[in-house]
This record gives structure tokens, sequence and C-alpha cells, in this order.
């Protein structure tokens, strides 16, 4: 345990996120004209998650980072016992289970927390064999890489079970991030790619050739999230074009507050940036997106300062995360990405992500407090 009194709060963070909450509590309130009457507190709760949030934050730098990094292990084994869990006690929504229900709570969704775990897990991982290995062999960075696989391709399972392929390919970009900073050598990473593609190629190639077969090999769930994947190409669907339609009616200064013209679904959540966009306009989408920009670009000045090499692959694993998801929550709703439910952090709704994305918000704090001592 540490007193943070001794510590400043970096107000580089801190202000950008006063913002984010207050961007995602008016736009989650404009939101619910479009939603069903039994959404309408969605605001309320936003804000209350935040204020959780905050103080979790708080919590985080109250306990330091040692002992999280300490303690590891144990988180990991309970987020692999949390997603384990959800094919007992799980709540089905959507077809996916990938939730715990609480009473008086709401919903918890363990993959959102573990996200935070692996990529403390994978920072521990990575610091230990750089510390162990000066100058490792070819066969030393593989029987690496293998444990590094070991320990993604476990809740990469099993969150893609829930169904939740969102979300793994989260984990997977995380790990590709943190391993690419780690100095390990790049013919790796050539490998894993030529992999990838071989394995995307084949997967693709029966899809359009027999989907019968596909159906067979891989299942009806694995066809309908690839169906959906695809759709993108075309612009097709009703989400994205309402959404698109919406963003557009927004025009350059937006329609204003709870004037969204048309419904689409996930307006709370994947299509929140579509709200924000048709309430605020091109002006108000580019003070968000100059928002998020900085905040990323003062992560990475922190990770650059930091003397821990630790710190740094966890903050490299952080960035990798935040900017994929912004890129791919705008992107998927303008009509650029393919759309695979994956939220806009700090915007969407939703306790179990904003709750997992303030614990990330401790660590950070914790790790640019190191240079922001008091010196009176």
């Amino acid at each position: 345990m540490k007193n943070i009194s001794k510590y400043k709060i970096d107000k580089g963070i801190l202000i950008p996120l006063l913002i984010l909450a207050t961007i995602s509590i008016i736009t989650i309130y404009s939101a619910q004209t479009i939603l069903p009457s039994y959404l309408q507190d969605l605001a309320l709760r936003q804000g209350i998650w935040y204020i959780v949030g905050f103080g979790l934050a708080y919590f985080i730098m109250f306990i330091g980072n040692d002992f999280i990094y300490d303690h590891v292990w144990i988180l990991y084994g309970l987020g692999i016992l949390s997603l384990i869990g959800l094919f007992f006690f799980g709540t089905t929504i959507n077809d996916a289970m990938c939730w715990y229900s609480i009473p008086g709570v709401g919903t918890i969704q363990p993959s959102e927390f573990m996200k935070i775990v692996l990529i403390i897990t994978l920072g521990t991982v990575i610091h230990d064999f750089n510390e162990s290995f000066s100058n490792p062999t070819v066969m030393e960075e593989f029987q690496f890489l293998i444990k590094v696989g070991i320990i993604v391709l476990i809740p990469s399972i099993l969150t893609f079970l829930q169904p939740d392929t969102g979300v793994v390919l989260i984990y997977l970009l995380i790990t590709f991030v943190m391993l690419f900073v780690s100095g390990i050598r790049y013919r790796w990473f050539l490998i894993a790619i030529a992999i990838l593609a071989a394995f995307v190629g084949i997967v693709l190639a029966i899809y359009f050739i027999n989907q019968d077969l596909f159906v067979k090999v891989f299942g009806t769930s694995f066809f309908l999230r690839v169906d959906r994947l695809l759709d993108w190409s075309e612009k097709s669907g009703y989400q994205l074009e309402n959404g698109l339609y919406s963003i557009g009616a927004g025009g350059i200064f937006g329609a204003g507050l709870k004037n969204t013209p048309l419904y689409f679904p996930e307006a709370q959540t994947d299509f929140v940036f579509a709200v924000y966009a048709s309430n605020f306009g091109f002006i108000g989408s580019m003070f968000l997106i100059l928002i998020l920009l900085f905040f990323d670009i003062k992560l990475i000045q922190i990770a650059i300062k930091n003397r821990s090499n630790k710190n740094k692959y966890i903050i490299a694993g952080i960035v990798g995360m935040l900017i994929y998801q912004q890129i791919q929550n705008i992107g998927m709703t303008i009509g650029l990405m393919p759309i695979t439910g994956i939220t806009l952090p700090f915007i969407s709704y939703g306790g179990s992500s904003l709750l997992s994305y303030m614990i990330m918000a401790g660590i950070i704090f914790n790790i640019s407090n190191e240079s922001l001592r008091y010196t009176n």
C-alpha cells in the first residue's frame, strides 16, 4: 500500500477522462429517445458507473501497481474461472452467454476485465523473459512464444465459445502489439502473419465455394459471424444504413441533443458514435476524435518517459487496445470497417467495460505518478 497524498494526479489524463465521461452521459441520454421504454435510465446508470469507476481508479492508486503485478497469476486464474463459469451460470443475451446477471446491479461481462488482466499478465511474462535472457537464442524465443500462446489461447477459446469474436480479436491485437515492442525477432511476426493469412484464406475459400461444408466444419454460429463480417463490404444492413443516414443528417454543426432522426440497434453501445455525430455534427465529431487522440498520445508519452520496461509493455498493450477499439468502432459506424460489436472506450454504455477502463486508468495514474511527486 502507498500514501497517494504524496503524489499528484496527472491532469493530462484526468481532464480528458472527465470530458469523455461528460460526452458519454450526454450521448447516452440523447440515445434514450430511440431506445425502448425500459432503457430510459441508461444515462443515469452510466453516471453511476463512472462514479464507481473513479472510485475504483482511486483504489488502484491506493494499493499500487506492485501489489497488482505481484498477484497477477491469481488474477489470471480468477479471470479464467469467471469465463468458465459463464457456461454454467451465465445469462444469455442475443444468443451470446457473455454475462453474469447480478440482482440489483445488472450484468457483468468477465471478458472485459480479462482484457486488462491479459495485458498485465503478458507484460509480466515479457518482462521476466527479457530480464532472464539478454540475448536469447531462436529456440529460447520459440519456447517463450509457446508460453505466451498458451496464456492467450485459453481465454480466447473460452471467449470465442460464448460467442464473442470481437473480444477475441482484441486479445490477439493486444498480444501482437506487446510482443512487437518486446524486442523479439521480427521473423516471428512474418511467420504468424503468413499462418494467419493462410488460415483466413482457407476459411473464406470454403465459405464462398461450399457454404454447406462450411457449416458442417465450423458450425452455424461461426457461419453467421463470418456472414455478418462480410456484410460491411456491400454497405448492407439495416443498422449500418440508418446509422449512416443519421450521421449525414447531423451536417456540420449537428441536429442538436435528442435529435437522432432514425432508430438503429445498439444506439447506446456499438453505434453510440452515430448518435453523437447526428447530434453534434462534424465539428463535434472532430472534437471527440481529437480528445481520444490526445489521450492516446499522452499514454505513449508516459510510456516513453517511464524507466520500467514492464510498465512500457503494459501501456503498449493498453494503447494498442484503445486505438484498435477506437478505429474499429468509429470505422464500422461509418461503413469503413466490418461490424464486430466492439464498443467505443469511455463513451459506449456498459458497466463492465467502463470499470475495466477505469482500472486501467488507475494503473496509468500510478505509472505517471512516478515522475509527478510533490517536491514541497
